[in-house]
């Protein structure tokens, strides 16, 4: 099963300051490359476990007694580690979004380069498919997933069209939508909003902001004190959601604080934002919109 080489290996894996003997988790195995650096590091009393909820994922799952592979959502993290017997860990790696592979494969309907059924479940055992969300989301319901996950600013607009032509023949291909829409689609600018409706569809398919905050949460209650999180985001939904978190232990607002002014934070931000260079964007463009944040349970 063809995978692309991860983005931020390295400095994702070093943001862990693996223990030989730790225990680690990589709550996005995909193709396997960060599990792979991971274990290189680790002696032989140390363990990973990894997530992944795309059955192809198995596929590449690591031979080895210190590897256990769990073909489930990480938003399930505590309560899988539990059944394994475990109840802290040292490390904590994500890397979020889509993988090379999910894109790569055309009838998954995740890539704008393909025309496919209107797909987009990591999971393909969900019952929720970009299918409903196309065809039976109401015009409300659409606008907000557009204007919401895919920062739209014409997202109604957007909604209100699908919705109209619907009502002759359901839209069943990546295609069709784009034929539905293409008068928002000018040619010069067509990519990059595509990219951006079908960032809204997939993350709705995919709850990918709730699962996420579930578990940032989680991985706080996980973590040993001077456990690390080590997380890659693709998008600024993302990406401000884990900087707030490892800031101050909230999505929003802010903490209470004392009569000295001072509050109370969950984490030690040990790496404020690390990008890729311009060589591995050259060598991988997935690692292009990549933001990697590491931060230390206090």
């Amino acid at each position: 099963m063809e995978y692309h080489n991860p983005v931020l290996l390295k400095e994702t894996v070093d943001g862990l300051n693996i223990k030989p003997n730790g225990v680690y988790v990589d709550v996005t195995f995909g193709g396997g490359g960060h599990s792979r650096e991971i274990m290189s590091r680790l002696g032989e009393n140390g363990k990973l476990i990894a997530f992944d909820q795309d059955e192809d994922a198995l596929q590449n799952a690591i031979d080895d007694e210190r590897f256990l592979l769990i073909n489930e959502n990480f938003r399930n993290i505590k309560r899988f580690l539990r059944f394994h017997g475990i109840k802290e860990v040292d490390g904590i790696l994500g890397d979020f979004g889509v993988s090379s592979h999910q894109f790569d494969v055309a009838e998954r309907g995740f890539s704008t380069r393909f025309d496919a059924e209107l797909d987009m479940r990591m999971n393909r055992r969900g019952d929720l498919s970009a299918y409903h969300v196309v065809n039976e989301y109401d015009e409300q319901d659409l606008k907000r997933v557009f204007v919401q996950y895919g920062e739209l600013k014409n997202g109604g607009a957007m909604a209100n069209v699908i919705v109209s032509a619907r009502k002759d023949k359901q839209i069943r291909n990546t295609e069709q939508l784009k034929q539905v829409l293409s008068k928002f689609l000018p040619a010069h600018k067509s990519n990059k909003i595509l990219a951006q409706i079908y960032q809204a569809i997939r993350i709705e398919v995919n709850q990918e902001i709730d699962v996420l905050r579930e578990f940032l949460e989680q991985s706080l209650e996980i973590l040993k004190p001077g456990g690390r999180l080590s997380v890659i985001s693709y998008h600024s939904l993302e990406d401000r959601l884990v900087k707030r978190y490892m800031r101050n232990g909230m999505f929003e607002g802010e903490p209470e604080r004392d009569m000295f002014g001072r509050f109370e934070v969950p984490f030690k931000i040990i790496e404020k934002l690390i990008v890729p260079t311009e060589e591995e964007i050259a060598i991988n463009n997935r690692a292009r919109s990549a933001k990697l944040r590491v931060a230390e349970k206090i």
